[in-house]
Protein backbone atom coordinates (compact mmCIF):
# COMPACT_ATOMS: atom_id res chain seq x y z
CA UNK A 1 0.00 0.00 0.00
CA UNK A 2 1.41 3.38 -0.98
CA UNK A 3 1.77 6.20 1.51
CA UNK A 4 -0.95 8.24 -0.18
CA UNK A 5 -3.48 5.43 0.23
CA UNK A 6 -2.48 4.91 3.85
CA UNK A 7 -2.71 8.63 4.55
CA UNK A 8 -6.19 8.88 3.06
CA UNK A 9 -7.34 5.76 4.93
CA UNK A 10 -6.11 7.12 8.27
CA UNK A 11 -7.56 10.59 7.60
CA UNK A 12 -10.97 9.11 6.86
CA UNK A 13 -10.78 6.80 9.89
CA UNK A 14 -10.03 9.73 12.19
CA UNK A 15 -13.52 11.03 11.39
CA UNK A 16 -15.20 7.70 10.71
CA UNK A 17 -18.66 8.64 11.97
CA UNK A 18 -18.80 11.70 9.71
CA UNK A 19 -17.79 9.53 6.75
CA UNK A 20 -20.56 7.06 7.60
CA UNK A 21 -23.18 9.77 8.03
CA UNK A 22 -22.30 11.13 4.59
CA UNK A 23 -21.81 7.98 2.49
CA UNK A 24 -23.91 5.49 4.51
CA UNK A 25 -26.79 7.85 5.26
CA UNK A 26 -29.34 5.01 5.38
CA UNK A 27 -27.65 3.61 8.49
CA UNK A 28 -27.37 4.68 12.10
CA UNK A 29 -25.02 4.48 15.05
CA UNK A 30 -25.32 1.70 17.62
CA UNK A 31 -22.72 1.96 20.36
CA UNK A 32 -19.28 1.71 18.82
CA UNK A 33 -20.55 0.77 15.36
CA UNK A 34 -22.34 2.27 12.37
CA UNK A 35 -24.97 -0.18 11.11
CA UNK A 36 -26.34 -0.28 7.54
CA UNK A 37 -27.53 -2.87 5.02
CA UNK A 38 -24.46 -3.09 2.80
CA UNK A 39 -21.53 -1.12 1.37
CA UNK A 40 -23.85 0.44 -1.25
CA UNK A 41 -25.89 2.23 1.46
CA UNK A 42 -28.88 -0.09 1.38
CA UNK A 43 -31.04 0.20 4.51
CA UNK A 44 -30.56 -2.64 6.97
CA UNK A 45 -28.28 -3.98 9.68
CA UNK A 46 -25.95 -6.46 7.98
CA UNK A 47 -22.86 -4.27 7.63
CA UNK A 48 -21.12 -2.71 10.63
CA UNK A 49 -18.34 -0.10 10.62
CA UNK A 50 -16.06 0.28 13.65
CA UNK A 51 -16.25 3.81 15.08
CA UNK A 52 -13.71 3.15 17.84
CA UNK A 53 -10.38 1.34 17.90
CA UNK A 54 -6.74 1.76 16.94
CA UNK A 55 -5.85 3.72 13.83
CA UNK A 56 -4.49 0.61 12.12
CA UNK A 57 -4.17 -3.14 12.57
CA UNK A 58 -6.70 -5.58 13.98
CA UNK A 59 -9.97 -3.96 15.03
CA UNK A 60 -8.96 -0.62 13.47
CA UNK A 61 -11.42 2.25 13.38
CA UNK A 62 -13.11 2.58 10.00
CA UNK A 63 -12.89 -1.12 9.17
CA UNK A 64 -16.17 -2.76 8.21
CA UNK A 65 -17.62 -6.25 7.74
CA UNK A 66 -20.83 -7.36 6.03
CA UNK A 67 -22.14 -10.29 8.07
CA UNK A 68 -24.40 -11.46 5.24
CA UNK A 69 -21.72 -11.80 2.57
CA UNK A 70 -18.42 -11.91 4.43
CA UNK A 71 -17.21 -8.84 2.54
CA UNK A 72 -14.96 -6.48 4.45
CA UNK A 73 -12.86 -3.39 3.83
CA UNK A 74 -12.10 0.17 4.86
CA UNK A 75 -13.68 3.58 4.28
CA UNK A 76 -12.06 4.00 0.88
CA UNK A 77 -13.97 0.87 -0.16
CA UNK A 78 -17.18 2.50 1.10
CA UNK A 79 -16.52 5.52 -1.10
CA UNK A 80 -15.83 3.24 -4.05
CA UNK A 81 -19.04 1.27 -3.62
CA UNK A 82 -21.42 4.13 -2.82
CA UNK A 83 -20.08 6.32 -5.63
CA UNK A 84 -19.69 3.50 -8.14
CA UNK A 85 -16.04 4.23 -8.90
CA UNK A 86 -13.60 1.79 -10.51
CA UNK A 87 -10.31 3.72 -10.77
CA UNK A 88 -8.44 4.56 -7.59
CA UNK A 89 -7.77 8.08 -8.90
CA UNK A 90 -11.51 8.79 -8.74
CA UNK A 91 -11.81 7.28 -5.26
CA UNK A 92 -8.87 9.33 -3.99
CA UNK A 93 -10.23 12.53 -5.49
CA UNK A 94 -13.60 12.02 -3.80
CA UNK A 95 -11.91 11.25 -0.47
CA UNK A 96 -9.80 14.39 -0.74
CA UNK A 97 -12.89 16.43 -1.58
CA UNK A 98 -14.68 15.08 1.49
CA UNK A 99 -11.68 15.77 3.71
CA UNK A 100 -11.23 19.24 2.18
CA UNK A 101 -7.69 18.38 1.15
CA UNK A 102 -6.00 20.03 -1.85
CA UNK A 103 -6.80 18.20 -5.05
CA UNK A 104 -3.85 17.24 -7.27
CA UNK A 105 -3.72 18.94 -10.62
CA UNK A 106 -5.33 16.90 -13.36
CA UNK A 107 -4.87 17.11 -17.08
CA UNK A 108 -7.79 17.98 -19.31
CA UNK A 109 -10.51 20.56 -19.08
CA UNK A 110 -13.02 21.09 -16.30
CA UNK A 111 -15.67 19.05 -18.10
CA UNK A 112 -13.93 15.86 -16.99
CA UNK A 113 -14.71 16.73 -13.36
CA UNK A 114 -18.46 16.79 -14.03
CA UNK A 115 -18.85 13.61 -16.02
CA UNK A 116 -22.60 12.83 -15.97
CA UNK A 117 -21.80 9.11 -15.76
CA UNK A 118 -18.86 8.45 -13.41
CA UNK A 119 -16.72 5.46 -14.30
CA UNK A 120 -18.22 2.28 -12.89
CA UNK A 121 -21.53 3.84 -11.85
CA UNK A 122 -24.97 2.36 -12.60
CA UNK A 123 -25.48 5.22 -15.04
CA UNK A 124 -22.27 4.27 -16.85
CA UNK A 125 -23.43 0.64 -16.90
CA UNK A 126 -26.77 1.62 -18.44
CA UNK A 127 -24.97 3.73 -21.03
CA UNK A 128 -22.63 0.87 -21.97
CA UNK A 129 -25.55 -1.54 -22.34
CA UNK A 130 -27.48 0.95 -24.48
CA UNK A 131 -24.43 1.42 -26.74
CA UNK A 132 -24.16 -2.33 -27.33
CA UNK A 133 -25.98 -4.42 -29.93
CA UNK A 134 -27.86 -7.70 -29.97
CA UNK A 135 -25.71 -10.82 -29.98
CA UNK A 136 -27.18 -12.45 -33.10
CA UNK A 137 -24.48 -12.98 -35.69
CA UNK A 138 -21.74 -11.50 -33.51
CA UNK A 139 -18.56 -12.80 -31.90
CA UNK A 140 -20.51 -12.93 -28.62
CA UNK A 141 -22.96 -15.44 -30.08
CA UNK A 142 -20.07 -17.49 -31.49
CA UNK A 143 -18.37 -17.43 -28.08
CA UNK A 144 -21.48 -18.76 -26.35
CA UNK A 145 -22.12 -21.45 -28.95
CA UNK A 146 -18.52 -22.60 -28.68
CA UNK A 147 -19.15 -23.03 -24.94
CA UNK A 148 -21.97 -25.41 -25.89
CA UNK A 149 -24.68 -22.81 -25.28
CA UNK A 150 -27.08 -23.12 -28.19
CA UNK A 151 -30.31 -22.16 -26.34
CA UNK A 152 -30.03 -18.38 -26.71
CA UNK A 153 -33.68 -17.38 -26.90
CA UNK A 154 -34.94 -15.00 -24.23
CA UNK A 155 -31.47 -13.64 -23.59
CA UNK A 156 -32.21 -9.93 -23.96
CA UNK A 157 -29.93 -9.31 -20.99
CA UNK A 158 -26.95 -10.14 -23.23
CA UNK A 159 -25.47 -7.81 -25.84
CA UNK A 160 -22.25 -7.33 -27.81
CA UNK A 161 -19.86 -4.40 -28.01
CA UNK A 162 -17.22 -4.58 -30.77
CA UNK A 163 -14.77 -2.17 -29.06
CA UNK A 164 -15.27 -2.19 -25.31
CA UNK A 165 -12.58 -0.31 -23.39
CA UNK A 166 -10.23 -2.28 -21.17
CA UNK A 167 -7.55 -0.79 -18.93
CA UNK A 168 -5.26 -3.23 -17.08
CA UNK A 169 -4.61 -0.65 -14.35
CA UNK A 170 -4.63 3.09 -13.92
CA UNK A 171 -1.03 3.40 -15.15
CA UNK A 172 -1.65 1.54 -18.42
CA UNK A 173 -2.95 2.63 -21.77
CA UNK A 174 -6.59 1.96 -22.56
CA UNK A 175 -7.19 -0.91 -24.97
CA UNK A 176 -10.29 -1.91 -26.92
CA UNK A 177 -11.50 -5.50 -27.24
CA UNK A 178 -14.80 -7.04 -28.37
CA UNK A 179 -16.94 -7.97 -25.38
CA UNK A 180 -20.05 -9.80 -24.29
CA UNK A 181 -22.05 -7.27 -22.24
CA UNK A 182 -24.63 -8.44 -19.67
CA UNK A 183 -27.07 -6.21 -17.85
CA UNK A 184 -27.34 -6.60 -14.07
CA UNK A 185 -30.84 -5.80 -12.86
CA UNK A 186 -32.83 -5.59 -9.65
CA UNK A 187 -36.10 -7.43 -9.07
CA UNK A 188 -38.01 -4.66 -10.86
CA UNK A 189 -35.86 -4.96 -13.99
CA UNK A 190 -33.94 -1.73 -13.44
CA UNK A 191 -30.35 -1.93 -14.68
CA UNK A 192 -28.01 -1.42 -11.73
CA UNK A 193 -24.78 -2.64 -13.32
CA UNK A 194 -23.13 -4.42 -16.22
CA UNK A 195 -20.76 -7.33 -16.65
CA UNK A 196 -18.13 -7.45 -19.38
CA UNK A 197 -16.49 -10.57 -20.79
CA UNK A 198 -13.77 -9.48 -23.19
CA UNK A 199 -13.44 -11.87 -26.12
CA UNK A 200 -10.60 -13.09 -28.29
CA UNK A 201 -11.20 -11.76 -31.83
CA UNK A 202 -9.18 -14.69 -33.19
CA UNK A 203 -11.80 -17.06 -31.84
CA UNK A 204 -12.29 -19.99 -29.49
CA UNK A 205 -9.61 -22.33 -28.17
CA UNK A 206 -9.55 -24.86 -25.35
CA UNK A 207 -6.86 -22.77 -23.69
CA UNK A 208 -8.80 -19.54 -23.26
CA UNK A 209 -12.35 -20.81 -24.02
CA UNK A 210 -12.84 -17.75 -26.22
CA UNK A 211 -11.89 -15.08 -23.69
CA UNK A 212 -9.43 -12.34 -24.60
CA UNK A 213 -5.75 -12.92 -23.68
CA UNK A 214 -5.69 -10.25 -20.97
CA UNK A 215 -5.15 -10.38 -17.20
CA UNK A 216 -8.79 -9.91 -16.16
CA UNK A 217 -11.12 -10.80 -19.06
CA UNK A 218 -14.17 -10.49 -16.79
CA UNK A 219 -15.14 -7.36 -14.90
CA UNK A 220 -18.36 -5.98 -13.45
CA UNK A 221 -19.41 -2.39 -12.82
CA UNK A 222 -22.24 -0.65 -10.99
CA UNK A 223 -24.28 -1.80 -8.01
CA UNK A 224 -24.13 -5.59 -7.98
CA UNK A 225 -24.89 -6.90 -4.49
CA UNK A 226 -28.29 -8.55 -4.35
CA UNK A 227 -28.82 -8.14 -8.09
CA UNK A 228 -28.12 -10.43 -11.04
CA UNK A 229 -28.02 -11.08 -14.77
CA UNK A 230 -31.48 -12.53 -15.34
CA UNK A 231 -32.95 -14.99 -17.82
CA UNK A 232 -36.72 -15.01 -17.44
CA UNK A 233 -38.92 -13.48 -14.76
CA UNK A 234 -38.92 -15.37 -11.47
CA UNK A 235 -42.15 -15.93 -9.62
CA UNK A 236 -42.58 -19.03 -7.43
CA UNK A 237 -39.54 -21.02 -8.62
CA UNK A 238 -36.10 -19.93 -9.86
CA UNK A 239 -32.47 -21.00 -10.06
CA UNK A 240 -29.49 -18.88 -9.03
CA UNK A 241 -25.77 -19.42 -9.52
CA UNK A 242 -22.52 -17.55 -10.06
CA UNK A 243 -21.53 -17.39 -13.72
CA UNK A 244 -23.45 -16.44 -16.85
CA UNK A 245 -22.17 -19.53 -18.67
CA UNK A 246 -23.15 -21.71 -15.71
CA UNK A 247 -26.76 -20.56 -15.79
CA UNK A 248 -26.99 -20.70 -19.59
CA UNK A 249 -25.77 -24.30 -19.34
CA UNK A 250 -28.68 -25.13 -17.04
CA UNK A 251 -31.04 -23.53 -19.57
CA UNK A 252 -29.95 -26.13 -22.11
CA UNK A 253 -31.85 -28.67 -19.99
CA UNK A 254 -34.26 -26.42 -18.08
CA UNK A 255 -35.21 -23.79 -20.68
CA UNK A 256 -38.43 -22.78 -18.92
CA UNK A 257 -36.91 -22.21 -15.49
CA UNK A 258 -36.19 -18.53 -14.65
CA UNK A 259 -32.53 -18.08 -13.77
CA UNK A 260 -30.20 -15.50 -12.28
CA UNK A 261 -26.40 -15.23 -12.49
CA UNK A 262 -25.05 -13.34 -9.49
CA UNK A 263 -21.49 -13.17 -11.01
CA UNK A 264 -19.52 -14.21 -7.90
CA UNK A 265 -19.75 -16.43 -4.85
CA UNK A 266 -20.12 -13.49 -2.49
CA UNK A 267 -22.88 -11.92 -4.54
CA UNK A 268 -24.66 -15.27 -4.93
CA UNK A 269 -24.88 -15.58 -1.15
CA UNK A 270 -26.57 -12.16 -1.00
CA UNK A 271 -28.97 -12.40 -3.95
CA UNK A 272 -32.41 -10.95 -3.23
CA UNK A 273 -35.53 -13.09 -3.38
CA UNK A 274 -38.70 -12.22 -5.31
CA UNK A 275 -41.53 -11.82 -2.78
CA UNK A 276 -43.51 -14.66 -4.37
CA UNK A 277 -40.60 -17.15 -4.40
CA UNK A 278 -41.37 -20.55 -2.90
CA UNK A 279 -38.56 -22.78 -4.22
CA UNK A 280 -34.96 -21.84 -5.02
CA UNK A 281 -32.47 -24.01 -6.90
CA UNK A 282 -28.89 -23.11 -6.03
CA UNK A 283 -26.46 -23.99 -8.81
CA UNK A 284 -23.20 -24.35 -6.92
CA UNK A 285 -19.71 -24.29 -8.37
CA UNK A 286 -17.59 -27.22 -7.25
CA UNK A 287 -15.02 -25.33 -5.16
CA UNK A 288 -14.71 -24.02 -1.58
CA UNK A 289 -16.10 -20.59 -2.48
CA UNK A 290 -19.07 -22.22 -4.18
CA UNK A 291 -19.69 -24.45 -1.16
CA UNK A 292 -19.66 -21.47 1.19
CA UNK A 293 -21.91 -19.34 -1.00
CA UNK A 294 -24.50 -22.09 -1.48
CA UNK A 295 -24.55 -22.83 2.26
CA UNK A 296 -25.14 -19.18 3.16
CA UNK A 297 -27.79 -18.76 0.48
CA UNK A 298 -29.55 -21.94 1.55
CA UNK A 299 -29.73 -20.70 5.14
CA UNK A 300 -31.07 -17.30 4.03
CA UNK A 301 -33.71 -19.00 1.89
CA UNK A 302 -34.81 -21.31 4.71
CA UNK A 303 -34.99 -18.37 7.11
CA UNK A 304 -37.32 -16.70 4.60
CA UNK A 305 -39.54 -19.78 4.36
CA UNK A 306 -38.28 -20.72 0.89
CA UNK A 307 -37.47 -24.32 -0.03
CA UNK A 308 -33.83 -24.46 -1.15
CA UNK A 309 -32.38 -27.26 -3.27
CA UNK A 310 -28.72 -27.42 -4.24
CA UNK A 311 -27.80 -28.50 -7.77
CA UNK A 312 -24.28 -29.95 -7.97
CA UNK A 313 -22.13 -30.40 -11.09
CA UNK A 314 -20.05 -33.48 -11.70
CA UNK A 315 -17.00 -31.43 -12.74
CA UNK A 316 -15.99 -27.87 -11.87
CA UNK A 317 -19.24 -26.20 -12.92
CA UNK A 318 -22.24 -26.88 -15.12
CA UNK A 319 -20.58 -25.50 -18.25
CA UNK A 320 -17.75 -27.98 -17.76
CA UNK A 321 -20.38 -30.72 -17.50
CA UNK A 322 -22.12 -29.55 -20.67
CA UNK A 323 -18.95 -29.20 -22.75
CA UNK A 324 -17.06 -32.24 -21.54
CA UNK A 325 -19.80 -34.72 -20.62
CA UNK A 326 -22.52 -33.66 -23.05
CA UNK A 327 -26.10 -32.43 -22.91
CA UNK A 328 -27.59 -35.89 -22.28
CA UNK A 329 -25.37 -36.49 -19.25
CA UNK A 330 -26.22 -33.06 -17.90
CA UNK A 331 -29.94 -33.70 -18.36
CA UNK A 332 -29.72 -37.07 -16.61
CA UNK A 333 -27.83 -35.56 -13.67
CA UNK A 334 -30.22 -32.66 -13.22
CA UNK A 335 -33.39 -34.69 -13.63
CA UNK A 336 -32.75 -36.56 -10.39
CA UNK A 337 -31.75 -33.41 -8.50
CA UNK A 338 -34.81 -31.26 -9.14
CA UNK A 339 -38.23 -31.74 -7.58
CA UNK A 340 -40.35 -34.31 -9.49
CA UNK A 341 -43.08 -31.78 -10.23
CA UNK A 342 -40.55 -29.47 -11.84
CA UNK A 343 -39.35 -32.05 -14.37
CA UNK A 344 -42.48 -31.74 -16.46
CA UNK A 345 -42.86 -28.05 -15.75
CA UNK A 346 -39.39 -26.79 -16.61
CA UNK A 347 -37.49 -29.39 -18.64
CA UNK A 348 -37.66 -29.30 -22.41
CA UNK A 349 -40.41 -31.87 -22.95
CA UNK A 350 -39.51 -32.61 -26.60
CA UNK A 351 -35.85 -33.22 -25.80
CA UNK A 352 -36.74 -35.26 -22.74
CA UNK A 353 -39.14 -37.51 -24.67
CA UNK A 354 -36.64 -37.99 -27.47
CA UNK A 355 -33.96 -38.97 -24.96
CA UNK A 356 -36.26 -41.43 -23.16
CA UNK A 357 -37.40 -43.15 -26.37
CA UNK A 358 -33.93 -43.37 -27.93
CA UNK A 359 -32.71 -46.96 -28.49
CA UNK A 360 -30.12 -48.36 -26.15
Amino acid sequence: MSGSIADLTEALASDAEAVCRHYLSNGHREGSYWMVGDARNTPGRSLFVRLKGPISGKGAIGKWTDAATGEHGDLLDIIRETCGFVDFADIAQEARRFLSLPLPERSGDTASRSDPAPTGSPKAARRLFAMSQGITGTLAEAYLRNRGLAALSKTASLRFHPRCYYRPDRHSETEAWPALIASVTDLDGTITGAHRTWLDPIGFSETNLGKAPIDTPRRAMGNLLGHAVRFGTARDVMAAGEGIETMLSLRMTLPNLPMAAALSAGHLAAIRFPPSLRRLYIARDNDPAGDGASARLMQRARDAGIEAITLSPQLGDFNDDLRLLGADALRDALRVQIAPEDVARFMDAAALNAHETAPG
